[in-house]
């Protein structure tokens, strides 16, 4: 019985001294800071407010997902598409940085909560790619891709 409480004396004072180590830690700034990501400089306001796109806009942008996928419905207000156009952020060379770059918007907080984003294995990163993306899908100059359009513009027939 006096085994039991001298353990459990010795781990609450391990935790004591734990935490206030942790706290020492804290007070001498080397703790992590929250990250504060860019705000696009020429947008009056969000989508939404900014505490709601915090929580919900993996949701929204799902929920758009799901509309244009499965309804055909495209909206731009919560489209992938308008987020990168509009959260851009510039480099040293004045062009929007490809989410490689940790200073690019969504990997500001991403990557502080440990998250793992997907969406730009598919989906481009930075504004311009969508219009390189766009002359790429010129079938003309390939002709798989020139089979594959006959074929989408007959099953619509």
């Amino acid at each position: 019985m006096a085994a039991v409480s001298l353990r459990r004396v010795l781990l609450a004072a391990l935790v004591v001294v734990g935490a206030a180590f942790g706290l020492l830690k804290a007070e001498a700034g080397e703790r992590t800071p929250v990250p504060q990501p860019v705000k696009p400089a020429a947008a009056e306001k969000c989508v939404a407010d900014t505490q709601f796109m915090r929580r919900n806009h993996m949701k929204m942008l799902l929920h758009q997902r799901d509309e244009t996928v499965h309804e055909g419905i495209r909206t731009k207000q919560f489209s992938l598409a308008n987020c990168v156009s509009c959260h851009a952020v510039k480099g040293a060379d004045g062009k929007p940085v490809a989410y490689s770059d940790p200073k690019h918007f969504c990997r500001t907080c991403h990557s502080y909560a440990a998250v793992r984003v997907d969406c730009f294995e598919c989906h481009a990163s930075r504004p311009e790619e969508k219009a390189k993306a766009a002359n790429a899908s010129d079938s003309s100059h390939d002709p798989a891709l020139s089979a594959l359009s006959a074929h989408v513009a007959e099953m619509k027939k």
